[in-house]
């Protein structure tokens, strides 16, 4: 079920900072208290391959998030201590020594199943033990989530486990929203910060395309 133009889900789900601090986090509040967008990006595993990648890229990027007025944050169904051992492992040990943004552990799935993320191929009850046994790995899809400063999803999407993302488009995709909140143009196909936008009318997209 699509969640873009609902509500981010308004619960606490533990993480775990590069100090080694657990706390508790609501991505919600995160964005409505902060008057800030969240992008909340989820990997499968800790300790995995295609994740310290994506998640070394973040980081990378992370002042352009921050320009934009734009907090992020990481998630797996590991657990707080998993992160903080991955996030004093060295980058030559496949690690992610120096992230810094904090990652959810949503080890009991709370707001991976309520986001529909999870690797679950089929579910079956056995009847003599009184036990639902899952087919699949249980653990999350490489989703992500952008959130607006009302705490609302205009963009979510997921990928299988073995591709990787590509940060440059969810910048973009913050640079387009912002566009929007702040002209009221809409963006049209392929459209990046100081390109042309148009007006929602038929005006205005007959104006763009005899242009374009």
């Amino acid at each position: 079920m699509a969640l873009v133009g609902k509500k981010f889900p308004n619960f606490e789900v533990d993480a775990m900072n590069e100090m080694g601090d657990t706390f508790k986090l609501n991505v919600f509040e995160e964005a409505v208290k902060n008057g800030k967008k969240v992008l909340l990006f989820w990997y499968p595993k800790d300790f995995t391959f295609v994740c310290p990648t994506e998640i070394r890229a973040f980081q990378d990027a992370l002042g352009e998030f921050e320009a934009r007025n734009t907090i992020v944050i990481g998630a797996s169904v590991d657990t707080a201590e998993v992160h903080f051992a991955w996030l004093n492992t060295s980058k030559e040990d496949g690690g992610i020594e120096g992230v810094t943004f904090p990652l959810l552990a949503d080890t009991n799935r709370n707001l991976s199943s309520q986001l529909g993320i999870l690797d679950v191929v089929s579910e079956s009850y056995d009847e003599e033990t009184g036990n639902v046994m899952i087919d699949g790995s249980y653990v999350t899809y490489r989703a992500t989530y952008l959130i607006d400063e009302e705490g609302k999803i205009f963009h979510e999407s997921v990928n299988d486990m073995p591709l990787g993302r590509n940060v440059d488009e969810f910048l973009r995709l913050i640079d387009a929203y912002t566009h929007v909140q702040e002209k009221g143009e809409v963006c049209p196909a392929n459209w990046e910060e100081g390109k042309e936008a148009m007006q929602a009318t038929r005006d205005g997209v007959a104006s763009y395309l005899s242009a374009n």
